[in-house]
């Protein structure tokens, strides 16, 4: 039996080899038909044969990548310029952002391809004039500070021989400065350089952007834009809460406009966009003012973004940083407001041109004055912005920088409910018991608004507003500072509102509104967010950024706060020197 069964095998066996199929019996093998696996080898074939041209193509794009790109590049760019040429031919005036625009990125681009390729050579060309430099220093330094002395005090003379209230404003300035140096952790350890640059570029700005007609319609216009550009939120806003909530309830007007900003900012930050700007703008400030790269990177970042935001930009130097650069870098959050936030209250009616300006020009001057209030005592490990790099988010594609931009702006919108609802409520708490005492002794219209106004009034008259306004620019400097921004900025389109709509003088034996000199002063003033409610902010953020450093923040936030304060002062100041009335503004520009 066993013989015989050994025999057909064999049978079987030659039959196969022979070539010939045995119908009655497949050999299996790992549970795969012979038969199936043969025919999924054949399909395997066949699509293999289907995609050798697929694989051909993709070898030839792959070894020919770089041409490819540059014909596609050399495509785009010359569809642009034909664009370009068709809208200015089209009409120019409509035209005028784009070629701005285009021009800016040219200048950009160039700038970083002859750094790039002729950097060195460029250097080298100028070396001996540096050996000179370096010889003759101090004899430069000595008559560039006696000339730009001359000239102020020339301009100053002259300028307001018309307007004697804008040398209550330089004098300001001069009396806040005072004021920073006697309370300065170390007086004999002020570099001079830094704060007198800081002043001096802040200045600059302000001449550009409220003196020169080119500035004051750049930024004119930018402002425009940007409303524009925020009127986007109604159409999300109008889809989830209806027609009728955005336009009378605040926080469905208001707060949508902070998310919307989060969202395009995160974006720009994931393009690069926002780092290539802080960047140009810290690289100024640094080889201007002789500050480490780390803290006036925070401080550009501050423009954009928030007190805890901009850190972020540093996070992985900031371990290493000595006292007074953690202190710079607390000082410019507080001075200076995030965008997004900037956004909202342009909602409220306030003026873009000014809060974009009064952001623009608070950076320098908040590193100046951060460096007369706790100068550099230690040696800062950050001398060369070589090593340093801009910290960028970990999004992969812009629509999850949109998604997250708009997620992290959550936490910020609750906040501002969360810090409006619980002001509003002990504000009229502490004006209810204000009157209730002052009432024992005959004053029971006493109420926080009114102290603030006693208080800060000298400091609001030395900002250059007239004495009769003084009082109610003072009460709302002590509700930002006190309170919070917010308020501030609502009370300030109130009156903004009143005097547009032209009411009487008095309204309950106080002035209903102010004149526009004190409106702009007032939205340079307010421009910050240096108030109590800000201090959890800044210890905590910067905390959790930096833990090793929780004991150096937590005593110097106090100093920073103050020097925030004094730096958006400053600001107030500087555009009191240089606001002209509108009646005089063509005028004293054609003579300029």
């Amino acid at each position: 039996m066993t013989e015989a069964s050994g025999t057909s095998l064999n049978v079987v066996s030659q039959v196969n080899e022979n070539g010939l199929d045995n119908l009655g019996f497949e050999m299996q093998e790992d549970g795969i038909s012979v038969s199936s696996r043969r025919s999924i080898n054949g399909v395997g074939l066949f699509i293999s044969k289907i995609c050798k041209p697929i694989n051909a193509i993709e070898d030839y794009f792959k070894a020919h990548s770089k041409t490819i790109k540059c014909i596609v590049l050399g495509l785009l760019g010359a569809g642009y310029v034909a664009y370009f040429i068709a809208a200015c031919v089209l009409d120019f005036e409509r035209a005028i952002a784009l070629v701005v625009l285009t021009s800016l990125a040219i200048v950009s681009k160039t700038y970083d391809l002859v750094k790039k390729y002729k950097g060195d050579s460029i250097y080298k060309c100028f070396i001996p004039v540096l050996r000179h430099f370096n010889k003759f220093r101090g004899w430069i330094i000595g008559c560039f500070v006696i000339v730009v002395l001359a000239l102020l005090v020339t301009w100053l003379a002259v300028d307001t021989s018309k307007r004697p209230e804008q040398l209550i404003s330089f004098g300001g300035v001069c009396m806040f400065i005072l004021v920073i140096f006697i309370f300065s952790a170390h007086r004999k350890m002020v570099a001079w350089r830094s704060v007198f640059w800081g002043l001096g570029i802040q200045f600059c700005i302000g001449l550009f952007v409220i003196r020169t007609e080119p500035g004051l319609i750049a930024f004119q216009w930018l402002g425009k834009q940007v409303q524009i550009f925020l009127n986007y939120t109604r159409a999300g806003s109008i889809f989830v809460f209806g027609e009728t909530l955005p336009d009378n309830v605040f926080a469905f007007q208001a707060l949508p406009i902070v998310i919307f900003f989060s969202s395009v900012m995160s974006v720009l930050y994931f393009l690069g966009i926002m780092q290539w700007l802080i960047i140009k703008i810290a690289w100024v400030m640094q080889i201007t003012m002789g500050t480490s790269p780390t803290e006036t990177l925070s401080v550009a970042g501050n423009i954009f973004v928030g007190q805890t935001e901009a850190p972020l930009l540093i996070r992985p130097y900031l371990e290493k940083m000595t006292k007074s650069e953690i202190h710079a870098v607390m000082v410019g959050g507080f001075a200076t407001i995030a965008g997004s936030v900037m956004g909202a209250f342009i909602s409220f009616g306030i003026d873009a041109s000014s809060l974009i300006s009064a952001s623009v020009m608070a950076a320098p001057c908040a590193l100046a004055i951060a460096k007369l209030s706790y100068p550099e005592t230690e040696e800062s490990q950050f001398k060369s912005e070589e090593n340093i790099k801009v910290a960028c988010g970990d999004e992969k594609n812009i629509l999850e920088a949109a998604s997250s931009g708009a997620s992290a702006s959550i936490g910020l919108v609750a906040n501002i409910a969360a810090n409006l609802i619980a002001f509003l409520a002990i504000l009229a708490f502490i004006n209810a018991s204000l009157g209730w005492l002052g009432g024992l002794v005959g004053y029971p219209t006493l109420t926080f608004e009114m102290i603030c106004s006693y208080v800060f009034m000298p400091v609001a008259f030395m900002m250059g507003i007239p004495f009769d306004e003084s009082f109610i620019v003072a009460e709302l400097i002590g509700t930002k500072l006190f309170l919070n921004e917010f308020l501030a900025y609502e009370k300030l389109s109130e009156l903004k509102n009143n005097r547009k709509t032209q009411l009487g003088e008095c309204v309950d034996n106080s002035k209903s509104c102010i004149s526009v000199r004190s409106e702009i002063i007032c939205t340079y003033a307010l421009c910050g967010f240096a108030n109590f409610s800000s201090l959890g902010i800044v210890i905590g953020g910067l905390s959790s950024i930096c833990p090793n450093k929780r004991s150096v923040i937590s005593s110097l936030v106090l100093r920073a706060l103050f020097t925030g304060t004094c730096v958006t002062l400053i600001n107030a100041c500087v555009a009191g020197i240089l606001f002209v009335p509108p009646q005089l503004n063509s005028t004293q520009l054609n003579s300029t």
